[in-house]
């Protein structure tokens, strides 16, 4: 029997011809072989013949095959070698493929992963009907006729409990494998590593065009009459075209491409979170302070910083933002001490948090994001109310007037800071709107927050919550004795 050795970019490098027990297996598992000479082929139940992995869509290292060649014919085979480089399948057909192959390793994860979280829970329900017959704690009771079964039982106890425990994490195993494959596709589009994929790509490719103009690139020349150069070109050209229209996807979902011309000295651009003052453009980055004088800040300027004379560069494709010094001015004094949000286009004030009926200020560092809380909260008492702060006595309850104050997430602020008076049903319709949530700042409401001046302060609307309280009907107050007054007078 003959045995065909076939290269061509369209399928790869395939070994057919071959059948078990011949001696040919051992010849093709040695790591010897592919462009990196370290591989082994491996048998394929699917194509029902031998394959070398990661071969598809490259040009094969003939001298590899040549020596897989003369090694079968050297142990008794007839051997054919074809190689055709020139046979390839486009780059948006080859990536459609991928997509398509990663979405069923998706399915399949998903099918081993319900597999053993079933398994897992029934090997724990059974050690749990066996633990019944010890739920009173009734020991071992050596040399009666029990204790043979009493040992046995705990011993299936043990094996069905470490069954569960294996099981579990098997699911957990093919859970986190499912995910991944359920995200190749969004991993592989996003729009940053994209971005820098398609530098490399064009140095890739202005590299081919001096190698076929007989030009040096990348420390050494090529044969400009090299077939493969060609084909190389056409191969980047299409992958550039494909990138490059996955960009413009992406900006017209509104994805941002940043580059030199966006920037200038003394802008501030938010990069990985926070506002960094611009100290240098340049051609791929921007030259910023050091990261370091980030830590725990929601804008670090060029000099204050504890470490002034180090720098950092934040390249375009990773940037999310970017304002100018005058526009950084605009956020009140009680913004700029808080922590960023990490979208450009989130409220400067309110980043606050869409907020259940809580207590005005919570220093828990663990925030729940679901039910929007603080867990432990550890709210300031309150003060002594004046007698204009209680609700009037008769008034409908979601009638009466409220104050609504803005809390963030470990703040140390001695003062409540209150934005404005409505109804309690305005109220709990403003703070229960999703485009008042982050996850450093809350807005809460209560109808006694105490002493204006000695419990609470006012603090400036900057006006950046005003489309949610349109959209509310919501016209709100910002004087609380006037609103406590407009209560008593509904009373």
């Amino acid at each position: 029997m003959t045995i065909e050795i076939t290269h061509t970019r369209r399928e790869g490098t395939l070994i057919e011809g071959t059948s078990r027990g011949d001696g040919s297996a051992e010849i093709l598992r040695l790591r010897e072989y592919g462009r990196t000479r370290r591989q082994p082929f491996r048998w394929s139940r699917n194509l029902g013949c031998w394959y070398l992995p990661h071969s598809r869509d490259h040009a094969t290292y003939a001298p590899s095959l040549e020596l897989l060649a003369q090694r079968l014919r050297d142990a008794g085979f007839e051997v054919t070698l074809t190689i055709d480089n020139a046979d390839r399948r486009s780059f948006s057909d080859a990536e459609k493929e991928r997509e398509e192959k990663a979405e069923g390793r998706a399915e399949r994860f998903g099918g081993y992963a319900d597999t053993a979280a079933r398994n897992s829970e029934a090997a724990w329900k059974s050690s749990h009907e066996i633990s019944e017959r010890f739920a009173f704690g009734q020991p071992i009771l050596v040399g009666h006729h029990s204790e043979g079964r009493a040992r046995r039982d705990h011993a299936r106890m043990d094996d069905a409990m470490r069954k569960s425990i294996s099981e579990r994490d098997r699911a957990q195993h093919w859970a986190d494998r499912e995910e991944a494959a359920a995200n190749y596709e969004r991993f592989r589009k996003d729009p940053g590593r994209t971005l820098r994929r398609l530098d490399k790509l064009r140095a890739d490719l202005r590299a081919v065009e001096k190698w076929q103009r007989g030009e040096s690139a990348k420390g050494f020349s090529r044969n400009p009459a090299d077939p493969e150069l060609e084909i190389e070109h056409q191969e980047l050209t299409e992958e550039i075209e494909h990138w490059e229209g996955v960009i413009k996807d992406a900006e017209a979902r509104g994805f941002k491409v940043w580059s030199k011309a966006d920037f200038k000295r003394g802008d501030f651009v938010l990069y990985r979170g926070t506002w960094y003052e611009v100290l240098r453009v340049n051609p791929k980055s921007v030259t910023i302070p050091h990261i370091h004088n980030g830590t725990g800040k929601r804008i670090v300027r060029a000099t204050g910083n504890r470490h002034d004379d180090w720098t950092w560069t934040a390249p375009y494709d990773d940037v999310s933002g970017r304002k100018s010094a005058d526009e950084m001015q605009q956020p009140t004094q009680a913004e700029a001490d808080e922590p960023q949000e990490q979208a450009e286009q989130s409220p400067p004030i309110a980043e606050p948090v869409a907020a259940a009926e809580t207590g005005p200020m919570c220093h828990s560092s663990q925030w729940h994001a679901e039910v929007r809380r603080w867990a432990h909260g550890h709210h300031a008492p309150e003060g002594t109310p004046t007698p204009a702060s209680a609700p009037a006595a008769g008034a409908d309850r979601q009638e009466g007037m409220v104050l609504v104050l803005i809390a963030s997430k470990n703040s140390r602020r001695s003062r409540k800071r209150a934005l404005w008076a409505m109804t309690r049903r305005e109220a709990q319709a403003v703070c229960g709107d999703p485009r008042t949530s982050g996850r450093s700042y809350m807005l809460t409401w209560t109808d006694r927050p105490g002493i204006e001046g000695a419990d609470w302060e006012w603090v400036p609307d900057n006006g950046s919550l005003d489309p949610v309280l349109s959209d509310l009907g919501v016209t709100p107050h910002r004087d609380w004795a006037a609103a406590s007054q407009a209560d008593a007078e509904a009373a």
